[in-house]
């Protein structure tokens, strides 16, 4: 083959998806790593002093090209994976990984950035490009630049077997859930499931030429299952299933506890390599929080305000599981089940009633109306090539025409594809010479797909779920900034980079905003206005139980990496400890939750789950000032683009907030958002 038509080499547009083949990656990873390191070379023989533009832009140049090669894998991997494209995903992970542990063991490198800092030339950089030096600096003591020689073998070694052990259990994660089916041949079973679940299960059974009905680990297949199912014997079978996915239950080489080990003992000794007193120092040393201590104090706080909230909402639902369902002895797999039937008691509506009003068809318009409203721009369907017949394509364009961002929408579930949502950036905004490249996103989902001629039916979770990554999209697409390194959420704190994305889901609550996205499914009328009603009085319910159960997986992910020496006791008995300090319900003995935590061992969460509830503190308090000023101010949706999504990483995330709200973050608003103050 001729290197030069790999596609993975071709960045003169966006990735061409059908071009790229597993034996493309090892040519292209190859190639440009030899480019990048000699480059390295040259620019460290220089005896000049360094400058922006002959040191620092030549090697955002060559790690962008590297990471513009490698993105489609890694995106590809998650999306389409496959055992060939597994196999040159791991063959080349770990280059990647001496690559960039390389540079940022290269004390000559952080010299050079030492000598940029204290230069004239520093004096007259941007406020981004400052920045992005003084993060490199800390990035370059992160990262071993400082270790003495004799460490820092030892030291790229771990980083090597971190990457590798995060990747094997997120595949085993992914191949314990496309492991388990469940087909089940009499309907009568099925009592209580909703038609368009039940079509669904059908037709995953034809697609396999079975008949009956296929229920998989999936969400779209599992959460109604536990949700609405009357047989209690077959919840607690597929119950079981999902919670113990990748543990001592199945497949020993999909056991993921071994690597839980692992992943904990080699971080905590990266971190005392480098001064700090556990894993959770390191990890905080570039977010905003100050202090493991600072993050337990406010998760215990938060934990302390709400439990009597969560102790109430239990008490209520084992009331009720007695009293009116007959279950005497409610149990993990009984809590959504009973929640629900609790919920349709209460206020007169079911999950299932609300999702018929919720096509796919009615709700990217709406969604794309509300970003007209708040910021002036519109959002049209584009062409670009896809993965997968069912993405598609979109520009995002200001009034004068201007392209601002594109992103590819990726919303249904199917196998092979990693489960949750998220956001990742394809092309990232910046300035080359005389043009600014266009920033470009992948925003990913596992929705229901439609069935038949229908269109997909959202549950209100999973549009609350499409505005949360609309807004990590929105952060990344809508940056001013025209410098690589902190530009969209690069450089963002990362306790800091979930307040976009939270911010946006509050408007899943406003009138204004839902009855421009609704239309039932059959009848073509809008979500009446009585039943919306009910929506918001049932907002918080439950709100206390969910509290805790973020709580008491932050506390958790925190404390296990919290301990520099050996942890003195497995990852199971640190949660159950935890569990017995702040949760109201315990789950049974066989519940291996950590086996399948992607996020803080295969993601970017370690030691920082805590975002999620620091960031909705943030996120809370800035919905306040639309509040104040009206939900579709437009106004007030100027000023949350130029203080917060326009500056990306240029500045300190709390600097932003302040710029925005006109003071710091005050928790009360979180406890007030979720009925809780």
């Amino acid at each position: 083959m001729n290197i030069n038509k790999n596609p993975l080499l071709d960045f003169s547009n966006l990735p061409c998806f059908s071009s790229i083949s597993h034996s493309n990656v090892g040519e292209a990873i190859d190639q440009l790593l030899s480019e990048n390191k000699a480059l390295t070379d040259h620019l460290l023989a220089s005896d000049q002093i360094p400058t922006w533009s002959t040191f620092v832009q030549p090697m955002e140049d060559a790690n962008e090209g590297l990471s513009r090669a490698w993105g489609p894998v890694s995106h590809l991997n998650s999306v389409m994976n496959s055992p060939e494209l597994r196999e040159a995903y791991n063959e080349n992970l770990p280059k990647l990984t001496q690559y960039y542990a390389g540079i940022a063991q290269n004390l000559s490198l952080y010299n050079k950035f030492r000598e940029l800092k204290a230069s004239k030339s520093f004096s007259i950089l941007s406020v981004a490009q400052k920045k992005i030096v003084e993060n490199e600096l800390r990035d370059f003591q992160l990262g071993g630049a400082e270790l003495p020689d004799s460490d820092k073998p030892r030291f790229m070694e771990i980083q090597e077997q971190l990457s590798q052990l995060a990747s094997k259990f997120e595949e085993n994660v992914l191949d314990a859930t496309n492991a388990y089916s469940l087909v089940i041949m009499d309907e009568h079973e099925l009592a209580g499931l909703p038609a368009d679940v039940l079509e669904a299960a059908q037709d995953a059974a034809k697609q396999e030429g079975s008949k009956g009905y296929k229920f998989t680990l999936q969400a779209p297949s599992y959460m109604p299952l536990m949700q609405y199912a009357e047989n209690r014997i077959l919840r607690e079978t597929i119950y079981k299933a999902y919670v113990t996915r990748a543990s001592e239950f199945g497949p020993v080489e999909l056991d993921n506890t071994q690597l839980i080990a692992d992943i904990v003992k080699l971080r905590n000794e990266a971190a005392v390599m480098l001064g700090f007193n556990s894993y959770a120092e390191l990890s905080l040393a570039s977010k905003m929080a100050e202090s493991p201590q600072q993050v337990d104090d406010f998760l215990q706080e938060l934990a302390h305000r709400a439990k009597p909230f969560a102790e109430r909402d239990m008490k209520e639902l084992y009331e009720f599981a007695s009293s009116v369902l007959g279950l005497e002895n409610m149990q993990a797999w009984d809590v959504s089940f009973a929640s629900e039937k609790l919920r349709l008691a209460r206020y007169n509506f079911s999950d299932q009633e609300v999702k018929q009003y919720f096509p796919e068809s009615q709700v990217l318009p709406g969604l794309f109306k509300l970003i007209h409203t708040l910021y002036g721009l519109k959002v049209r369907l584009s062409k670009a090539e896809v993965w997968h017949a069912d993405v598609k394509f979109y520009d995002i364009i200001d009034d004068g025409g201007n392209l601002i961002g594109q992103f590819y929408l990726d919303l249904y579930a199917r196998e092979h594809k990693r489960g949750g949502a998220w956001m990742d950036d394809a092309l990232t905004r910046r300035r080359k010479g005389d043009v600014v490249q266009t920033p470009v996103a992948y925003l990913t989902c596992n929705f229901s797909a439609p069935v038949g001629n229908k269109p997909a039916l959202f549950t209100h979770d999973e549009v609350i779920t499409l505005f949360h990554e609309f807004g990590h999209g929105l952060h990344h697409l809508l940056t001013q900034v025209e410098d690589l390194g902190v530009s969209g959420i690069n450089g963002v704190e990362w306790d800091a980079v979930e307040l976009p994305s939270q911010f946006m889901e509050n408007f899943c609550w406003e009138w204004d905003v839902l009855s421009h996205m609704t239309q039932h499914a059959d009848s073509k009328k809008p979500l009446p206005r009585a039943l919306f009603d009910k929506m918001i009085e049932a907002k918080n319910f439950q709100s206390g139980l969910h509290t805790l159960r973020q709580i008491e997986f932050s506390l958790f992910d925190l404390r296990l990496h919290g301990v520099a020496t050996v942890v003195p006791c497995t990852a199971l008995q640190l949660l159950q400890k935890i569990r017995n300090q702040v949760a109201v319900m315990v789950p049974p003995d066989y519940n291996r939750f950590p086996n399948n935590f992607t996020h803080i061992f295969a993601g970017g969460y370690a030691a920082g789950y805590y975002s999620y509830k620091w960031a909705e503190v943030l996120s809370a308090d800035a919905y306040g000032l639309f509040e104040d000023n009206g939900v579709l101010s437009s106004e007030i949706g100027a000023k949350f683009w130029r203080e917060v999504l326009a500056v990306g990483g240029s500045r300190p995330a709390l600097e932003s907030f302040v710029a925005f709200r006109g003071r710091e973050p005050d928790m009360d608003a979180l406890l007030r958002h979720h009925g809780m103050s």
